[in-house]
């Protein structure tokens, strides 16, 4: 037993590192001195309830972060554009989809898109995030026609789209194989892809969340045969409805094994869930719980970044899931990566979010600076463009108008970060 963990504790944070029990600091010191821990060794620590624990936990993650990355916290400049919200594969969770004779039922034309993809491209994005509902009428050679009309008027433009569904949809309708169909998308420009559709890798949670969603093994088959192609994706879970740590455990684990064949995730990004005017919950309100606590939420950063450890080592947090004070405080608990500025979003405003469609890249850096960290903008494969140690982007209007709400108005509790920031501007 070598105490790493108690060691660190007494030198870095006021608990009392005696009170943190020995099962979670066993835990702590195999991952400390660089040892993979196990999928049940995880669970202990998402079931961990003692403030000491808890603290531990943090303070570990914490340590691994500043290991693997330093003090720079990373963003993107960039754009979502969600070309549809037309979708009949019936989401439980989901209150983005909209049938196609239903009135805010929305299809954007190629030039709709392109619109988008120039207006993004001239306020700084690098990259815009393509992603949409599987329309009835939508053609399976529609995804490679996209990225090749967008590559045409931007090449420079990074193009990270399209979901394992929507590869699934586009293989099926085109009648191809996944890997000719992705190879297609890669030759078109799709440079990487999201890994979402992942909500949790466990068939019967899936079962209970969707008929008609795609399986565990169809979503980890198209996420691996994309790296064997060359396309690299992000990994995504999205907890805190019907879900258990034993099944979170279960799902960093599973990626945690295809990254060890593979090396194609570039971060993992947990997604806590939306409740609001989704029919898993309205449906099921005392079985489905209204998305996770303060306390999950803090662990699911925390352990994720334990158990991915020089495997994934970009733990990005969801602002739009969890407002800029709540993923401010995640870059104490792992994170390293403050995801990008969207300019504009509809899945988590659709299910009940209410922290904007976007934060400006100024903003971003405001942010991270408060937190003690050296912001920083990077690309989607995570090459650093930019790093505002001395320096601010451009400030720059909402692309979307947003009343009065300012994502920076938390910021006023933290009176030094503000004399620092004037300083640095």
């Amino acid at each position: 037993m070598t105490n790493e963990i108690v060691n660190n504790i007494e030198n870095d944070i006021e608990i009392d590192a005696s009170a943190i029990s020995q099962p979670v600091r066993d835990v702590l010191d195999k991952a400390l001195e660089g040892r993979e821990i196990t999928q049940m060794e995880a669970v202990t620590l998402f079931k961990a309830n003692g403030h000491a624990d808890k603290q531990a936990i943090y303070h570990a993650a914490d340590l691994l972060r500043q290991k693997a990355n330093g003090d720079l916290v990373t963003f993107t400049v960039n754009r979502n554009i969600n070309f549809t919200n037309v979708c009949y594969m019936g989401c439980k969770f989901c209150n983005f989809a909209k049938r196609a004779d239903e009135e805010d039922a929305q299809w954007h034309s190629v030039e709709e898109v392109l619109r988008r993809c120039h207006e993004a491209w001239d306020r700084g994005a690098t990259e815009v995030c393509i992603q949409g509902g599987l329309h009835p009428k939508l053609p399976g050679t529609y995804y490679e026609e996209l990225c090749r009309a967008i590559k045409a008027e931007i090449p420079d433009m990074h193009l990270h789209a399209f979901s394992p569904f929507e590869v699934w949809y586009g293989a099926s309708k085109s009648r191809k194989p996944y890997r000719e169909f992705l190879q297609g998308l890669k030759e078109a420009g799709l440079g990487t892809m999201p890994g979402t559709a992942a909500e949790i890798l466990d068939t019967e949670i899936r079962k209970q969340l969707t008929k008609d969603k795609l399986s565990t093994e169809k979503w980890v088959e198209i996420i691996r045969t994309a790296h064997e192609v060359g396309i690299k994706t992000t990994a995504t879970i999205m907890y805190g409805h019907i879900d258990a740590p034993e099944h979170w455990a279960a799902h960093i684990d599973l990626l945690r094994s295809i990254q060890k064949d593979t090396g194609g995730f570039t971060e993992f990004v947990p997604l806590s869930y939306q409740h609001v005017g989704t029919a898993l919950y309205t449906e099921n309100p005392g079985k489905v719980r209204m998305g996770p606590s303060t306390d999950e939420i803090d662990k699911m950063h925390a352990v994720s970044r334990i158990m991915l450890h020089g495997l994934i080592d970009n733990i990005q947090v969801s602002w739009t899931k969890l407002g800029p004070d709540h993923a401010m405080a995640m870059l104490n608990r792992g994170a390293n990566d403050m995801g990008g500025t969207l300019m504009e979003e509809s899945i988590s405003r659709a299910a009940g979010a209410d922290h904007g469609q976007e934060i400006t890249a100024y903003e971003l850096t405001q942010i991270v600076r408060a937190s003690g960290r050296t912001p920083a903008r990077r690309s989607s494969d995570y090459r650093i463009l930019d790093i505002y140690d001395d320096h601010d982007p451009q400030p720059l209007a909402p692309l979307i108008e947003r009343g009065d709400k300012d994502p920076l108005d938390f910021l006023k509790m933290f009176p030094d970060a503000s004399s620092g920031l004037e300083a640095a501007e």
